[in-house]
């Protein structure tokens, strides 16, 4: 019952009461209606009305959200669980907030789907950059901190490079590559990718011993003269995605690594789309790692939470 109406009754059940014969029923009406009062006015109260934008980068999906306010509870694990269900939220691979950061156009705080804090996600830093520049946080050539450090951005319309860390932890277990692209990545070349079982065989080696106690994420590779096809079983989605910025990266640097592609700037494919890896090898570690490929804007909204 809407708040004016239910004061309304309120008063005028308060003015029979003074009626003898009314009394008694009027007063047990009035603690029932008053409880009611309080109840609908706590919870207008504790309900907060949530904007959101939706985006997607090569089919990878973000809830992103401008928390500079800090309006928005990041210890809420529940909560951003819930917003990332596909059937009972709003659907996504993970939840992005956007939060102040001093030296720094923004900071990037990634969630993955599962609710918990998540490590670097590159689809998810192209797409937060291009939001960044349509809500007016930064400019077209950005600098943000995510949880593995700086990282620089340039948007081109709807095209946006990243520039990821460098990458100097990778070893080869059970003679595949297991690399760090600011999310840990395990490499597995095969020429029947688009056959494979990804959800079955990904979440067997996700869970490895080998990769206790955290697990890993797992890309099975197809290498072709064209560059590669990826699909990956994404930690904390706990299946396949469309596409992984971090994914598609560590797979473009294994196959260099493995010798079975050559050059510095690597065209991949993924169920969602198209990407670009380019690279500079010094030493022992890959620079200048830039991934590139669309970030989509997809929608605008609200949700009360």
């Amino acid at each position: 019952m809407p708040i004016t109406a239910l004061t309304e009754k309120i008063y005028l059940c308060a003015f029979l009461a003074s009626h003898p014969l009314m009394r008694i029923s009027c007063k047990m009406w009035l603690i029932g209606a008053t409880k009611q009062l309080f109840n609908t006015i706590l919870t207008v109260f504790t309900t907060m009305r949530l904007t959101f934008n939706k985006y997607q980068g090569a089919g990878n999906d973000f809830i992103i959200i401008d928390n500079r306010d800090l309006s928005f509870d990041p210890a809420n694990y529940d909560l951003i669980n819930r917003l990332c269900d596909r059937r009972f939220g709003i659907g996504a691979d993970g939840l992005i907030l956007v939060s102040s950061s001093r030296g720094f156009d923004y900071e990037m705080k990634y969630y993955n789907a599962d609710g918990k804090p998540g490590t670097m996600c590159g689809n998810g830093g192209r797409c937060v950059s291009h939001f960044a520049l349509k809500q007016g946080i930064a400019g077209s050539k950005q600098r943000f901190l995510a949880s593995d450090g700086e990282h620089e951005a340039l948007v081109n319309g709807g095209t946006v490079s990243l520039k990821m860390g460098n990458v100097k932890e990778y070893r080869l277990v059970k003679e595949n590559w297991f690399l760090d692209t600011g999310s840990p990545h395990y490499v597995v070349f095969d020429n029947n990718v688009e056959e494979l079982d990804v959800y079955s065989e990904g979440k067997k080696l996700r869970w490895s011993d080998c990769f206790a106690p955290g697990g890993t994420n797992v890309n099975f590779v197809r290498t072709d003269k064209n560059g590669l096809f990826v699909r990956t079983f994404e930690r904390g989605v706990e299946d396949e995605t469309l596409a992984c910025g971090t994914g598609v990266t560590a797979s473009a640097i294994a196959a260099t690594l493995t010798g079975q592609l050559v050059g510095n700037s690597i065209d991949i494919k993924t169920k969602g789309g198209n990407l670009n890896v380019k690279f500079e090898k010094s030493g022992e570690q890959f620079i200048n790692v830039w991934l590139t490929g669309p970030a989509t804007f997809v929608f605008e909204g609200f949700v009360e939470i």
